[in-house]
């Protein structure tokens, strides 16, 4: 908790099609429920993150991610729903909408985001933005803005926390499944947050063992 007695604000940048970061933040609604933190909710892209190496990704994959591909739907009316509806509609909408993609295996489809925004209370007209380039630039520098914390070489999710000298600590994952509940969502962020906060860390990995647990 800040000096002020206010929750700590964490900053999480997502793509909702990325199953990784949906396992992570799932955990860190779990995080939400045992420390004094407050998720706010930033969109970013793995086609724009990806666009500049087209030539390099499998033809599937590329294809979803040009101009017009499947990848673009979901972020473009997530960003439309930032920009007009604000930061609480788009975690409500990430919910609804990652529920349907991942846990539904539904997939990142127009019948999905319709469905998404409905649950999500939100206007049905929302589901045109995914097909419209209009918050394109929006969408862009929330992405850089996340991007640009933790460097070129990493994907979503993209978290940042106030540090204790009042900068933001940034960092690519926990990449995690399936998401930890209770004391062992605390476990984790308490543990996450030290390594983060130790001058020249970069980098814990080891081999993914198993594929997303979706609960």
């Amino acid at each position: 908790m800040s000096e002020n007695g206010a929750k700590t604000p964490v900053d999480f940048w997502f793509d909702p099609l990325c199953p990784w970061a949906w396992m992570t933040s799932r955990w860190m609604l779990e995080v939400e429920k045992v420390r004094d933190i407050e998720v706010r909710w930033h969109v970013m892209s793995l086609a724009v993150l990806n666009e500049d190496k087209i030539d390099e990704l499998p033809e599937e994959y590329a294809e979803n991610i040009r101009p017009g591909g499947k990848a673009w739907g979901p972020v473009r009316v997530a960003t439309a729903v930032k920009q007009l509806h604000g930061d609480e509609a788009v975690g409500k909408l990430y919910t609804a909408l990652g529920t349907r993609i991942h846990n539904k295996d539904q997939g990142g489809t127009e019948e999905s985001i319709a469905g998404a925004l409905a649950e999500a209370g939100l206007p049905a007209d929302l589901i045109a933005y995914a097909k419209k380039d209009t918050y394109d630039t929006e969408l862009r520098a929330s992405h850089k803005e996340g991007i640009d914390k933790v460097g070129q070489d990493v994907g979503t999710p993209v978290i940042a926390v106030p540090g204790a000298d009042g900068k933001q600590l940034a960092f690519f994952g926990p990449v995690v499944t399936p998401a930890p509940k209770g004391e062992e969502a605390a476990k984790l962020w308490d543990g996450t947050l030290m390594v983060a906060s130790i001058p020249g860390f970069y980098e814990i990995k080891r081999t993914r063992t198993q594929g997303p647990i979706f609960e």
